[in-house]
């Protein structure tokens, strides 16, 4: 009897769609938790993605099995991000009045969250390895993994550190900006966008539309000027 349990429970754990299930049933769970709370450390993306750690240790569960059983997920990342185009095509006329405060904004903003990351890692002492693999941490993961790549740093120690910026983003960004007197959704949006990218858009668009949109727009500008600008800035340096 203890053997047919056990062969049921890797059945089911082993199952192609089991990485699917805790995934989705985590992020749904961690969401309910939120708005019933709305304390700010039960971030939906910080608590699920605990949750499913823990889920995998329990099983036995190795990261590159998990990965292979969400593979359907990672392929509706692409629509998701398109989806943001939304809200972007909404608030456009928003945005046209806006044209040049943004251009400022993204310009001074996102090189001050790209040199002040680096620096403060420096001042502690960081190797050039590390910092190399800090720099693209308030850009989505795909452009900063590509980015540290290039300029020598480690492409998996970079996904870690774009998602650490992105949950702290989202959980301290808006009380810290209300905290500033910072109230103008375009303001918001840019602001979470910039520092915290993916994560900080998604928690802008709980905010409004426009905040959320003008989130979207921030993290892709971000993610191209820094995919450009950051390796020539340092093959410059070097």
């Amino acid at each position: 009897m203890s053997l047919d349990w056990q062969s049921a429970w890797q059945a089911l754990t082993h199952h192609p769609l089991f990485g699917i299930g805790i995934t989705l049933g985590a992020y749904q769970l961690a969401m309910a938790a939120y708005e019933r709370t709305r304390w700010v450390f039960l971030q939906p993306v910080l608590v699920s993605m605990l949750t499913v750690i823990g889920i995998l240790l329990v099983c036995g569960l190795s990261f590159t099995e998990y990965k292979r059983s969400v593979d359907a997920l990672t392929l509706l990342l692409g629509p998701a991000t398109v989806a943001l185009a939304v809200p972007l095509f909404l608030n456009l006329r928003r945005i046209r009045q806006l044209f040049w405060p943004i251009v400022i904004t993204l310009m001074l903003a996102g090189t001050l969250a790209t040199a002040l990351g680096v620096g403060l890692a420096w001042l502690f002492g960081a190797e050039p390895l590390m910092l190399k693999s800090m720099a693209p941490k308030s850009v989505t993961s795909p452009i900063a993994m590509l980015v540290a790549d290039q300029i020598g740093g480690i492409a998996a120690l970079a996904a870690v550190f774009v998602m650490i910026t992105g949950v702290i983003g989202a959980i301290v960004g808006p009380s810290l900006l209300r905290l500033c007197r910072v109230h103008h959704p375009a303001a918001q949006g840019l602001a979470l966008g910039i520092t915290a990218h993916a994560v900080g858009t998604a928690r802008a668009l709980q905010e409004s539309d426009e905040c959320g949109a003008f989130a979207a727009l921030a993290m892709s500008l971000m993610g191209v000027i820094t995919a450009v600008l950051l390796p020539l800035a340092y093959a410059l340096l070097l």
